[in-house]
């Protein structure tokens, strides 16, 4: 183990921040840090776990109404989000980068560049999403026929997912907007996009679903059609407010929307190994479906129950994932890095007390949780069981949300892609040994990611301890920025 960590630290030490666009006369000097103190992190973080929260509340809103057409409406849709999931992290190839660059531009007291990076952000970010969209709207039915779920829940995967793909820029920029901000330290603002994001969910799928007031009954599509909807709103809220020049980023005036190649290098150097990592994960949950649909129809509807009960408890331990990244980008811009540590020492306490906590009251209240969604009791013993395993693992996910957000915040998106995409896909070899071979229910298929994750989350840990002790003592040279600004 000793080995694999060293020579992961050793491959992820060459990633630095090169110059990213051509300069520019003016610059404002940089101003003096703000003390990194536990009020600066958890004034970053709260607004993050109320946005969490709100959407989580999407998913769990739409499954709650999806319910009620029956376990094979159920199961459709939780495959169709394990695809959507699969979107968002190749568009986070775009959404990392940004955070990490806007966050060291705006730790370096360079706002002008950090407006422009926004801008080149969205600009590429579409030009990633359009036609990512058209493909997987096109290839949709062959994807969901792959994974060999019976022929009810393959048709509701297939509608679910085409509204998605169809629909797909508006997922993009409510990802990227939110990124953006939360990279300059603004996570109010998503915070409020997201309440717009569920009022306009709630009222678009509870009208098209069930046909209410005069509408059409449109079944899984109407609950595409509210998610897209709610995040096209608070996406065009987001744009309002940067294009007013109202918060940290602003989109003010018409400059740098010219699409710039080596401003894409430099977002793709840092968010592909990101997006691959996230697209590895997700590509490794879908296969999971496969894993599960061996088991049955109930053990579907149950994984997107138990998962989407679960996604509360994850909610403060990504939050403080995304502060990490944030704070910590800001801390190295300001060449601080003890900051950096005391970013993701703070971080790291709070998210192990929230998700410990969120641990146990997931375990206890497995059974009602399950209840509130489903009345099928075979499909409510199959989520209990899975519910029973996540818990004892979400204080080891606690460890790796922050230690990986850190590292990204760094300029180290590699040592999060190795060891994260390898640890998740041996969780899948493992559920799919004991389903296939001993006839494993939903607890092993989950107590598979406990045995896992632990070790790789006390790994994470030791390499950002090691590689920020480095940069204190000058044992290692801090990232190069280019501190110039832009035209």
């Amino acid at each position: 183990m000793s080995t694999i960590a060293q020579e992961v630290i050793e491959s992820a030490s060459a990633t630095a921040i090169p110059s990213i666009l051509p300069e520019t006369p003016e610059r404002l000097p940089a101003p003096a840090p703000e003390p990194m103190t536990q009020r600066r992190v958890l004034g970053l973080a709260t607004p993050i776990i109320g946005e969490n929260l709100l959407h989580t509340m999407v998913g769990a809103v739409d499954t709650f109404m999806v319910a009620r057409l029956g376990a094979a409406a159920v199961a459709g849709v939780g495959m169709g989000f394990e695809f959507v999931f699969f979107i968002i992290s190749i568009l986070s190839a775009i959404d990392i980068g940004a955070t990490v660059l806007v966050s060291q531009a705006i730790g370096a007291g360079d706002k002008h560049r950090a407006n422009q990076l926004a801008r080149q952000a969205i600009v590429w970010g579409l030009v990633l999403a359009i036609p990512m969209s058209v493909i997987l709207y096109v290839l949709a039915p062959g994807i969901i026929g792959l994974f060999g779920a019976e022929a009810d829940v393959a048709v509701h995967a297939t509608t679910y997912l085409q509204v998605i793909a169809a629909t797909g820029v508006t997922l993009f920029l409510s990802f990227v907007c939110g990124a953006v901000l939360r990279g300059a330290g603004d996570s109010r603002t998503p915070l409020y996009a997201a309440v717009v994001a569920n009022i306009v969910n709630v009222a678009v799928a509870y009208t098209l679903i069930f046909g209410n007031f005069g509408f059409p009954a449109l079944g899984v599509a109407g609950s595409a059609l509210g998610a897209a909807s709610g995040r096209a709103l608070g996406a065009a809220f987001m744009l309002i407010v940067m294009a007013r020049g109202m918060k940290a980023i602003s989109l003010a005036g018409s400059w740098g929307w010219r699409p710039r190649l080596e401003t894409a290098r430099q977002l793709l150097t840092l968010g592909v190994p990101a997006a691959v990592e996230q697209m590895l994960s997700s590509g490794a949950f879908m296969v999971l479906i496969a894993v599960v649909a061996l088991i049955g129809t109930p053990a579907l509807a149950a994984q997107q129950i138990a998962f989407t009960a679960l996604s509360t408890a994850f909610l403060p331990g990504i939050a403080f994932s995304i502060t990490a990244t944030a704070l910590v980008g800001q801390s190295i811009g300001a060449r601080v890095p003890s900051d950096a540590r005391k970013a993701w020492t703070i971080s790291l306490r709070w998210a192990i007390a929230w998700l410990g906590i969120g641990g146990v009251l997931v375990y206890i209240f497995s059974e009602r949780l399950m209840r509130i969604f489903s009345s099928d009791q075979s499909v409510v013993d199959a989520g209990v069981s899975a519910l029973h395993a996540l818990s004892v693992a979400l204080p080891f996910w606690a460890i790796w949300f922050v230690s990986s957000g850190s590292l990204r915040g760094s300029g180290d998106t590699r040592t999060p892609l190795i060891i994260g995409a390898s640890t998740m896909w041996l969780s899948v070899l493992l559920a799919w040994i004991g389903v296939r071979f001993f006839g494993a229910g939903m607890g092993w298929v989950w107590s598979a990611f406990v045995l896992t994750s632990a070790p790789a989350s006390l790994l994470m840990l030791w390499i950002f301890r090691e590689r920020i002790t480095d940069y204190e003592r000058g044992r290692r040279d801090l990232p190069e920025l280019n501190a110039a600004p832009l035209h």
